[in-house]
């Protein structure tokens, strides 16, 4: 793979600047701020400890509001240690500095841990007669939520040791993970590549290139297996503590409980995708399997490029074009807010050795604006990601008013922005398809990341739950993480495609595992939401922008029921997951008359 060839091909691909937060880990701003948010802890502490239910509401809301701007000014210090740390993770001087500043940072929330766990110990009366100040009341929403977590709330001291102890728990094995996949090199025809340039392989128009790729990923994989499987299985074993101290019944409960979505609509939406296998992946990857002359894909052939695709690496300009005028098509002002982060570099683009695998947004805090990061290989998909993690980030943007406790949105409801981000540059591209091979292949390609979005994601949260439910009953060998592995994947995958050996391993990688367990259902949430939204788009464009934009200036502040009234949508109601799905089938039926006319 000439990587250097590639590369010019791109053109200049932009680095992130991060100065806006902080000009360098010397920068004295960065020590200033740590320093003035350990006083003001320390200080805030001492002035409500212990007195909050003795407040009206009106100072109860002066309360929150100093624990907002504290919120702020250490968010933007996390957020800066985490984003200069992922730039290369294998720098020892910049994970010293992260793993410094996470330590501190945690040292200051144990100062004021008491706050939201004192909060949730007013009585309900007296709650609601402080909330008839309007001051108050403004943070109803966040309040609200603050109040979920009531049932599944420690002993103060516990709490304090449950935070501290992240350090040397979860936390150390996330890092500890992250670092081991940024290390980790991939012989291919005697290159030695990282993570991202072997993946990209997959997806390339030469099946000897696809297979090297795959075996690559399979040798170091397996060389490394010991590990990752005691990282699985100690993170699964600490999450199973937390769970049983806090009095969680299912092993996703506390991941609903975070994603402000009822367990019941969760089921409703795993049971309507796996019921749906047939008619979507398996159906899809047979039918793939004879346009490459197979009986059969083998699993590097899954993402592989049609015979007739275009596989050329698109520019970074042009990929900038085709996402900023997607967006500006349906409405100017996304297309103004993305622009922002090419014109004051808030992206980071490049494959850089060390930096971190994937792509994602990070909102950092209010006072502050997101950053994006990708690993641009100048495939087409690379472009899909570009315009979906720019959805993320004008979501952020738009949020951002709701201020720091007030603007995250749950992840169910965060992938909405991005994945119509994608749709949007989807449909831009599709219409100016008039060759029906081109029109054949970017089917194809939509459909493949949808599967890879809905049928791949419900299939990692049933491998999640099989790897969680049988760690209960003791440790898991390496053997029977990769049975479960392999058991999820022919089922979801179905009998066109073929695993071949290496294959079992694959679960090494997927880093949502480590960082955010059950997390993964929220895509295909938010993709099945995405296409029943961009569906009344399409019957009525007038004063949908409006409403859409409501919607994400909403951030954390309402329900998803909420969210989706004005839109005539129901996630709890089951026939809901069936339109999006629905969708996903309809682009299938279309590849398959393509195929009989």
């Amino acid at each position: 793979m000439d990587t250097a060839a590639t590369a010019k091909k791109l053109g200049p691909l932009p680095e992130w600047n991060l100065a806006d937060l902080y000009a360098s880990p010397e920068d004295p701003a960065f020590a200033a701020d740590m320093r003035r948010g350990e006083e003001d802890a320390k200080a805030f502490a001492e002035t409500y400890k212990g007195k909050l239910s003795g407040l009206a509401g009106g100072d109860l809301a002066k309360a929150i509001k100093a624990y907002e701007a504290l919120s702020d000014l250490l968010g933007r210090a996390g957020s800066y240690a985490q984003l200069y740390y992922v730039g290369d993770t294998t720098d020892p001087a910049r994970a010293k500095f992260y793993g410094d500043a996470s330590a501190k940072l945690t040292n200051i929330s144990t100062v004021l841990l008491f706050f939201e766990l004192e909060l949730n110990k007013i009585a309900d009366d007296d709650l609601a007669e402080k909330l008839k100040v309007p001051a108050l009341a403004h943070y109803r929403p966040w309040i609200d939520n603050l109040r979920m977590e009531k049932p599944y709330q420690l002993d103060d001291k516990i709490e304090e040791l449950f935070l501290e102890k992240s350090q040397t728990g979860y936390s150390a094995w996330n890092r500890l993970f992250d670092e081991s996949l940024a290390e980790m090199r991939f012989t291919v025809d005697g290159e030695e590549l990282s993570l991202e340039p072997t993946l990209t392989l997959m997806m390339h128009p030469d099946e000897t290139k696809r297979k090297a790729g795959a075996e690559a990923l399979a040798q170091t994989f397996k060389k490394n297996l010991r590990l990752f499987t005691h990282i699985t299985n100690t993170l699964a074993k600490d999450k199973e503590i937390s769970d049983r101290w806090r009095g969680f019944k299912d092993i996703a409960d506390a991941r609903h409980l975070s994603n402000r979505v009822e367990p019941e609509v969760v089921a409703a939406l795993v049971e309507a995708v796996r019921t749906a296998y047939p008619r979507l992946s398996h159906r899809y990857y047979q039918m793939k399997a004879k346009w490459l002359g197979k009986a059969k894909l083998d699993h590097w052939d899954r993402n592989a490029p049609l015979p007739h695709e275009d596989t050329r690496e698109v520019a970074w300009e042009d990929a900038k074009a085709t996402v900023l005028d997607a967006y500006k098509g349906f409405a100017p002002e996304m297309a103004e807010i993305a622009g922002r982060f090419f014109d004051k570099r808030w992206i980071d683009a490049p494959v850089r050795p060390g930096k971190t695998s994937g792509a994602f947004a990070h909102p950092t805090v209010p006072s502050a604006h997101p950053y994006v990061l990708l690993n641009y290989m100048g495939k087409t998909r690379d472009v899909m990601t570009l315009a979906h993690e720019l959805g993320h980030g004008v979501h952020q943007v738009l949020a951002a008013d709701q201020g720091a406790l007030m603007a995250q949105t749950p992840l169910t409801l965060a992938e909405t922005a991005s994945v119509f981000g994608e749709m949007l540059t989807f449909q831009a591209l599709l219409k100016q398809a008039t060759d029906p091979k081109k029109r054949k292949a970017m089917l194809a390609g939509k459909v493949e990341d949808m599967l890879n979005t809905v049928v791949r994601q419900i299939a990692f949260y049933t491998f999640e739950r099989k790897i969680h439910t049988a760690r209960k009953e003791g440790e898991l060998t390496a053997d029977q993480i990769n049975a479960l592995w392999l058991e999820v994947q022919g089922e979801s995958l179905g009998s066109g495609i073929a695993f071949s050996e290496g294959y079992e391993t694959f679960w090494v990688y997927v880093s949502h595992f480590i960082h955010s367990p059950f997390y993964v259902y929220a895509y295909a949430f938010g993709d099945c939401l995405v296409n029943s939204l961009y569906a009344r788009y399409q019957e009525s464009a007038e004063g949908f922008q409006d409403k859409y934009f409501t919607m994400l200036k909403a951030g954390g502040t309402q329900h998803h029921t909420e969210l989706l009234k004005p839109f005539g949508l129901d996630a709890s109601d089951p026939a809901f997951w069936q339109k999006g799905l629905k969708v996903i089938e309809g682009f299938i039926d279309e590849l398959e008359a393509m195929e009989a006319a």
